[in-house]
């Protein structure tokens, strides 16, 4: 792989874990809601997207830990230790979202309250994902 692009993967890994997490929760979502036909209909289908958004997540956490830890490293050190912190975070907050909240929310178990918690540690991740992708991004200017 060329050196440019090897240079710039981190940045386009942080861009896509973010980006994703941007897309979904803020635009995707609420106008899942605001379209289909039903709010249970709208929740069944925000919920499949939410799973498929923590494998993205969890792959763009460990490629980043991966890409940090490597003998040749992508990213300078000082950026990659202070990034990996929030990128663990980033990846917790994605599973406890997905094992520990939504069954809940599936299960319409005390749903306003698990529904804040979900989205309250959705909001954690994003900003998470947005603390890495802009050190990176302050790395590559």
């Amino acid at each position: 792989m060329p050196f440019a692009v090897t240079r710039s993967l981190p940045l386009w890994v942080g861009a896509v874990w973010w980006g994703s997490l941007t897309t979904l929760g803020f635009f995707v979502v609420p106008l899942l809601f605001m379209h289909l036909p039903s709010a249970a209909m709208a929740g069944t289908m925000a919920g499949k997207l939410f799973a498929a958004q923590t494998a993205v997540s969890v792959v763009c956490g460990l490629l980043l830990l991966m890409i940090f830890r490597t003998n040749k490293p992508l990213a300078p050190a000082d950026i990659a230790q202070s990034a990996t912190l929030f990128v663990v975070g980033g990846i917790l907050l994605a599973l406890l979202v997905e094992f520990g909240v939504s069954p809940h929310i599936i299960a319409r178990d005390n749903l306003a309250l698990w529904h804040r918690v979900g989205t309250a540690m959705y909001v954690a991740q994003w900003l998470c994902a947005a603390v890495v992708f802009g050190k990176l991004a302050n790395r590559s200017a």
